[in-house]
Formats: structure tokens, C-alpha cells, sequence
């Protein structure tokens, strides 16, 4: 580690920027954890200070061989929390993780458990229908379900069982809320390489265009995903395997080796060992709250700019942040993204997969070139050890044993990395935009430079499969568009991904059409080629301009210059009232939607990672909906006073 390398200047201006806002909440937040933290080190393991009662439950059904340690106050207790079901490609190889856990941390002196589980849905399965409206929200039910699992207050560190879109981020927050115990990610990989992802496209659009039929279409989504394991393209799951390494919360080298192989279990083995070896009654206590400080969250905004990641990681970043008493807002993303280079080509942003990135270099690569090029904080905690320097070490199996070795010489194949000197564009793959339709976000990293401006009347939808049908009836054919698709908001209907709007979308780009999409709902880390403006805030459901747009409203959506303007007359907007509505709580239903009615009503901004806890370490009476700025508590959005066009109140700059 070099904690005196020069960092970028406008990296270090943000980092003290979130840190000096954040002093607050962050300093109550580490006053909770080191409480509990001093507690831990002096008492010993938790489960020793349970009554009788309560540890002999805690044990009751454990293996025989494993009951002396757990009733003894010697060995650390190590939870695993795990995602698994067999539904999901990424998470069906956790199926066998935790014996394999279970051995490694019974090897390395500790004793573990399947503390519990956490909810896992797949947003490739409810794309389109109601079952995405609860995807959002679920990322918070995770959370609560990773507090109920380390709530019996039986462990000392934890194993984190978690690949896919809300699951990492709901973990992460979960975990964060128990901030004094070490936690460890623990990753699957990704599938190997099926059909080529432009094949797969091609493939979907010509079904949207009624040239191929759905036994055609669905044997090259088959091909494309056949296998255990996270799909190979870079969208939300890639996304957050990638920010847990760079953030120092797998492995070195271990995110995107596949399943089932030798180097894999390895892998999973020393996580379990590493888990015992960094509690606090060992010489390297490294709890996840300490782990995670305003520095490792910029890293987090750093590699995801420099990778074109996920949009939804300017939602989720930010309730993860918050979780650690951290206020991250998109203005440190736009911030950042003025000097952060996009220095790779993975799907939809070029034709590589996740395991050509790997064969490239991979993240050793990647996080190497960014340090020395001062875009990372270096001088971080991992549950590595001491210093990021060592996530650019790759790790190998030698003679059966697995050793880490220092990875020397820059990319292998510059069609999929680059180094900083020599990026694929000068700044991120996410840009943020703002005008007097509000703030949205736009991925500019698979949008070609032609597209990245667009001046054309406004098409209204308040339904997605309103533009769907549009399209097949063509409607759309022949003309310059903006699809405007509203009340699709986290308060409105849970904030859906709209990732079915793309291949439609897409053929009539191809065809010579200019069209975009503005919206207030999502577009996925699958966001391809189609420039649109997403996450809109405020909202439709809260009043947002959006609500003012009529059909035929020319709108001026310039990614590059980070504007989204609706051309109206200011004094003609000012007399207009907001036309549609959001479904009401008794016709959202089926699905099991309306079990989550008072999510909708306490759900935060999109720019305040559109959750439903308030900032760790800033809890009040007064803190309502959002990440801990004021609103009444329990007011819905439209009660907290939101005006039409303005900033979400008490977002700082």
C-alpha cells in the first residue's frame, strides 16, 4: 500500500465533500459501532453471553460435532446468510456453499451456521409483468431479512451469500445496520460464455419486428443463458460483483470465476477461513462499518463510471451509503464522471462478456490502472488486510494450494479494456442531466455519439405496454420521437425496469428514426443502445414537471451536455395541472402487490436511493420517507409539500 499516492484532485474534493456532509450522521453511526465493537472484543464471542435458554435453541439442531464448540465460549461464530434458491441461475450454486463454508470456518478455529435467508428474485423473469413492481422494493425486505438473521445475536462475523440485482445491495445495507461484525461477500460467477450477445440482440428485435417467431426466440435466450451461474452481460449482478471488490468486500481476484470449478471452491473455502480471522478476537478485527467509509463508497463510484456499469447503482450506491451513515447524492456521480474515463467494453456497452473482461485482465487490470492513475483510494480497509494495492493480485491454484501472485502488464485484448491512458471515451458511462423536467440519469456507454443529442415531440404513455402496443400497431413507424412514460416512480408503482421497451425501441433506431426515452421508472443495467434519460425526479406520483408533459411537447435530451429540458413556455407550464395518475392502492393488486401498499407510500426520491430507512446515525422523530430528510413521518410523497419542478427537499448539493 502507498497511502501518499497522489490522488486526483476533483476524487479527493468529493470525498471531502461527502465526508463533510455526512459528519453527523457518520460520526453517530461509528459512536454505535465501536460501542458494540469494544463490547465484542472484551466479552468474547457473542453467543457466550446468551441465558441457557436461549443458546441451548441456538444450537438444538446443529450437527453433533459442531454442539461442544457452540456450547463453549472459545471459537467465533461465524453467520451465513444466504440467497439461494434454484430459480435463479447465479444464486443455484450457493446450493452447496455453506457444508463447504461450514468445514473452512470449522478448519480455521471458528464454528458456523446458516444464520438465514434472504429473498432472491430475477428481474430477467418479471421484465414486463406486475412481479417487477415488487423488485425494488424487495431490495429493502432483503435488508430486513439480513437483520433477522444476524438478530439472534449469535455470531461474530458473517459469510454474505449474494450475487443478483437488489440482493447484494439489500445484504449490504443489512449488514451495515450490524456494523461491528466483519462481513465477507462471498460470489458464485458468471455462467461461461453462451451465445454471442449481439446474436441474442439481433435475435430479439427481429421477434419484436415479427420476423422470427417466439420457439426461434426462445431457443437463443436458451443458448444466451444455459447454464449455473450470473449471466454473462454487465448489468445490475455483474455490476455489483465488481463494486464489492473494488470496494474490498470479496476476495482479491475472486468475482468473476465460474462455477463449479477448482479455483472456485478454493475461493469459497478461504472466505469461510478469512471470516474467522478477521473477528474481533483475532489481530485483524476488520467490521464492515469501519470497512465502508466515504472513501471505499467514491471507489464504488469510480469503478462503476469506469466500467459503465448499472444505472441502478445511482440508486442503490446511495441507500448504501446511507446505511453507513454516508450521504452520497448523484451531484458527486456527475462530479466524478467529468474525470473518470470509460475504460471498458462489455455487453450491452461492446460484444465482450464478463469472462472476456476477465481473460482481459479483469479487475486486477482494472483496479491496478486506476490506482496509479489516482482515481482510487488506495489507503482503504479490505477483508483482504490493509490496502487496496492487493485486489491486483490474481489468485491460482499451485500444486493444490491456492496462492495469491501480483498481476504485471496491462490488458490483453484493448477491444474490451483499456487503460486510463488510452480509454475508450474521456468520462464515465453514466451521465447525469437536469433541466426543467427535473434530474434524471442517462448510460451514454452502448449510445453512439449521433444518438447522444435529441430534439423531437413527446409521445405519452402512462403505461409501458401502452407504447408496446403503439408499436406493433404502427404507430410509431416514420417519425422522430421522445417516449415519455410516467408514473413509473418508486412511489408511484415500485419503479419497474422498462428493459421490454428496448429491442421495439431499437428497430426503429435502426430503421433511421431518432426516438429516446424520459421516464421516471428504470431502464436496468441492460440499458442498450436507445439514449434515454430514466430515474427522473421528482416524479410523476409526487408532482414532478413530468406530469406536465403533453403529447406533441418538443423535448431536447443532450446526454452529452447533461441537459433534459421540455421547450415550453415557463409561463404556459405554470398553468397546466398534472394529467394521469398512478394507480390507487385497491387497483394496484395481484401479484402480491398489495402487500406492499406502504412501501409505495413511504418510499424516498430516486435521488435518495428511492428506499424506505432514513440515513444511519441521522434518526429522528421528524425523519420520514427517504434517507433521513425531513417529512413528516408516515406523510406520503404529495403530503411533504414537493412543488413541481423543484429539488426533493433537503437534498444538499
Amino acid at each position: 500500500m502507498n497511502p501518499d499516492r497522489t490522488i486526483n484532485a476533483v476524487v479527493r474534493e468529493v470525498t471531502d465533500r461527502i465526508a463533510e456532509r455526512s459528519a453527523a450522521s457518520r460520526a453517530n453511526y461509528l459512536a454505535r459501532i465501536r460501542r458494540d465493537g469494544e463490547a465484542a472484543r472484551a466479552k468474547g464471542p457473542a453467543r457466550a453471553h446468551l441465558g441457557c435458554a436461549n443458546l441451548a435453541h441456538g444450537f438444538a439442531a446443529a450437527p453433533e460435532a459442531d454442539k461442544p464448540a457452540l456450547r463453549g465460549s472459545a471459537k467465533p461464530g461465524v453467520a451465513i446468510v444466504t440467497s439461494y434458491n434454484d430459480m435463479l441461475s447465479a444464486h443455484q450454486p450457493y446450493e452447496t456453499y455453506p457444508p463447504e463454508l461450514k468445514a473452512a470456518v470449522r478448519q480455521a478455529g471458528g464454528v458456523a451456521q446458516v444464520a438465514g435467508g434472504v429473498p432472491a428474485m430475477c428481474d430477467g423473469i418479471t421484465q414486463g409483468r406486475p412481479g417487477m413492481e415488487l423488485s425494488l422494493y424487495s431490495r429493502d425486505v432483503i435488508a430486513m431479512a439480513t437483520a433477522i438473521a444476524l438478530s439472534h445475536d449469535m455470531f461474530d462475523s458473517s459469510l454474505l451469500l449474494g450475487v443478483c440485482d437488489k440482493i447484494v445491495p439489500g445484504l449490504f445495507i443489512g449488514a451495515l445496520h450490524f456494523g461491528h461484525l466483519p462481513a465477507i461477500f462471498v460470489p458464485a460467477g458468471p455462467m461461461a460464455s453462451g451465445l454471442p450477445n449481439k446474436v441474442k440482440a439481433r435475435t430479439r428485435q427481429l421477434f419484436a419486428e415479427g420476423k422470427v417467431g417466439r420457439d426461434e426466440l426462445l431457443d437463443a435466450e436458451a443458448k444466451s443463458y444455459h447454464s449455473p451461474g450470473t449471466c454473462t452481460f454487465y448489468g445490475t449482478a455483474n455490476s455489483n460483483q465488481a463494486l464489492m471488490e473494488v470496494m474490498g468486500l470479496h476476495l482479491p481476484g475472486s468475482t468473476f470465476v465460474n462455477p463449479h470449478t477448482e479455483l472456485r471452491h478454493a475461493l469459497t473455502r478461504a472466505a469461510g477461513r478469512r471470516a474467522v480471522e478477521i473477528t474481533a478476537h483475532g489481530a485483524e478485527y476488520t467490521p464492515i462499518g469501519e470497512l465502508v467509509d466515504e472513501r471505499s463508497i467514491v471507489n464504488a463510484c469510480v469503478a462503476l463510471l469506469a466500467t459503465g456499469g448499472s444505472t441502478n447503482h445511482t440508486l442503490h450506491l446511495v441507500a448504501m451509503a446511507a446505511a453507513a451513515g454516508i450521504v452520497l447524492t448523484w451531484d458527486d456521480f456527475a462530479r466524478l464522471s467529468g474525470v473518470v474515463p470509460s475504460l471498458t467494453k462489455i455487453y450491452p456497452n461492446g460484444q465482450a462478456d464478463v469472462n472476456h473482461f476477465r481473460e482481459a485482465g479483469g479487475m486486477q487490470v482494472l483496479i491496478g490502472d486506476l490506482l496509479d492513475a489516482g482515481l482510487l483510494h488506495g489507503d482503504v480497509m479490505t477483508v483482504a488486510g490493509p490496502g487496496l494495492d492487493r485486489y491486483r493480485e490474481a489468485p491460482e491454484l499451485v500444486d493444490g494450494e491456492l496462492v495469491w501472485s501480483p498481476v504485471t502488464g496491462g490488458s490483453k485484448d484493448l477491444d474490451v479494456l483499456r487503460p486510463v491512458a488510452e480509454p475508450f471515451s474521456a468520462d464515465g458511462g453514466i451521465h447525469m442531466l437536469e433541466g426543467n423536467l427535473g434530474r434524471a440519469v442517462s448510460k451514454v456507454s452502448a449510445v453512439k455519439a449521433e444518438h447522444l443529442v435529441i430534439e423531437a415531440p413527446a409521445k405519452v404513455f402512462d403505461d409501458q405496454l401502452d407504447l408496446l402496443k403503439a408499436f406493433e400497431a404502427g404507430e410509431l413507424d416514420g417519425q422522430d420521437f421522445v417516449a415519455v412514460i410516467r408514473y413509473q416512480g418508486p412511489s408511484a408503482n415500485g419503479m419497474p425496469e422498462l428493459h421490454k421497451l428496448t429491442p421495439p425501441l431499437a428497430v426503429l433506431l435502426d430503421r433511421g428514426q431518432r426516438v429516446a426515452i424520459v421516464t421516471d421508472g428504470r431502464m436496468s443495467g441492460a440499458s442498450g443502445k436507445v439514449p434515454a434519460a430514466i430515474h427522473l425526479s421528482p416524479e410523476a406520483a409526487d408532482g414532478g414537471p413530468i406530469a406536465l408533459v403533453r403529447e406533441s411537447d418538443v423535448i431536447r435530451l443532450d446526454s452529452a451536455a447533461g441537459t433534459l429540458e421540455l421547450l415550453v413556455p415557463a409561463e404556459e407550464l405554470t398553468r397546466r395541472v398534472p394529467e394521469g395518475r398512478p394507480l390507487s392502492d385497491a387497483q394496484w393488486v395481484g401479484t402480491g402487490r398489495e402487500l406492499f401498499a406502504t412501501f409505495r407510500r413511504m418510499a424516498g426520491h430516486a435521488e435518495q436511493g428511492a428506499g424506505i430507512f432514513g440515513v444511519s446515525g441521522a434518526e429522528s422523530p421528524h425523519h420520514g420517507p427517504g434517507l433521513g430528510f425531513p417529512a413528516e413521518a408516515g406523510a406520503s410523497h404529495l403530503e411533504t409539500g414537493v412543488s413541481v419542478g423543484a429539488r426533493p427537499a433537503g437534498v444538499p448539493r
